[in-house]
């Protein structure tokens, strides 16, 4: 199993470096970075200043040698997907080879309603996703790309150069029963927010989507994540985990707490924990319990 850190980008561009520099020296496997404008204000205020993800993770890119850089998730609705591509091809670049190319169907409404963007209703959002699912494996696998789609068309199109990898990894977030059927066809890894008992649920129908078209479901990695409290105060972890801190999902306690949260998606086949650096703390608290995750928890599931 890998673990993974989530910088939030709703703070300062040196905190994100100081988190994936240490993470890059303490032995996590891969970081990565959420692609919103603003915070939704269901977790934090809506004004919070918050960075870029196309900007930042090229950035992380290049302070580091042997991370693999993600992306949760980038927003097709405001996002062309042959622009997207050109640019995960040239991360993949200049990265040597350790992109995640995370990508959902967008769903925040307060970023859409600022910035004059369309929201579709999810239907249409889903379609759209598909369309663009075709656009971003043509381009980045094939020499030459054609899509008459209602919503995408790409003419004798090109992106040089390709990827490193070959092929470049399609992430796909997302938890509905109709996406689990985009992920089924598309998809070489599957997120979504949720601790074990909701994974269990919702990987179910993604292994009935997949045997539907005839494709191995183990062909699929599966990561997830959940907020994560560290903590010796048993009545300030029960709270936590109750309220969830605005999120579905949140782990609360001592490490062996964490553990045994992880042992349970470990069961339900997860291949990816990540871990948000949101209620970690700040400054050399939040690295202090960076290292206890990665020495106390993450040894007993690596293989």
């Amino acid at each position: 199993m890998r673990f993974s850190i989530w910088p939030s980008l709703g703070q300062p561009w040196t905190d994100v470096a100081e988190v994936t520099r240490h993470a890059e020296a303490t032995g996590w496997d891969g970081v990565f970075v959420a692609d919103h404008f603003m915070d939704s204000g269901a977790a934090g205020p809506a004004e919070t200043p918050t960075l870029e993800a196309t900007a930042a993770l090229p950035a992380l890119a290049m302070a580091t040698e042997r991370l693999r850089l993600g992306t949760l998730v980038l927003g097709n609705t405001y996002r062309h997907p042959a622009v997207l591509a050109n640019w995960a091809a040239t991360v993949d670049q200049l990265s040597g080879g350790r992109m995640l190319f995370g990508v959902g169907a967008g769903w925040q409404e307060n970023e859409h309603q600022q910035y004059g963007i369309p929201l579709p209703p999810p239907g249409e959002r889903i379609t759209r996703f598909e369309e663009a699912c075709l656009v971003w494996k043509g381009l980045l696998r094939t020499p030459v790309t054609n899509v008459d789609g209602e919503h995408y068309q790409l003419a004798d199109a090109i992106c040089e150069p390709k990827p490193v990898q070959d092929p470049l990894p399609l992430l796909i977030g997302g938890k509905g029963d109709r996406m689990m059927g985009v992920v089924a066809r598309h998809a070489d890894e599957w997120n979504m927010w949720g601790l074990a008992d909701t994974i269990a649920e919702r990987a179910a129908v993604l292994d009935r989507r997949c045997e539907a078209i005839g494709r191995d479901p183990a062909s699929i990695a599966r990561s997830a994540q959940a907020l994560v409290l560290l903590t010796d105060d048993r009545e300030r972890a029960e709270t936590f985990r109750a309220g969830g801190a605005g999120r579905p999902a949140a782990i609360a306690g001592t490490t062996n707490d964490v553990a045994r949260a992880v042992a349970a998606w470990q069961a339900v086949g997860l291949d990816e924990v990540i871990i948000p650096d949101f209620t970690l703390g700040k400054g050399s608290r939040r690295l202090d319990r960076m290292d206890a995750i990665i020495e106390q928890v993450a040894p007993d599931f690596r293989g």
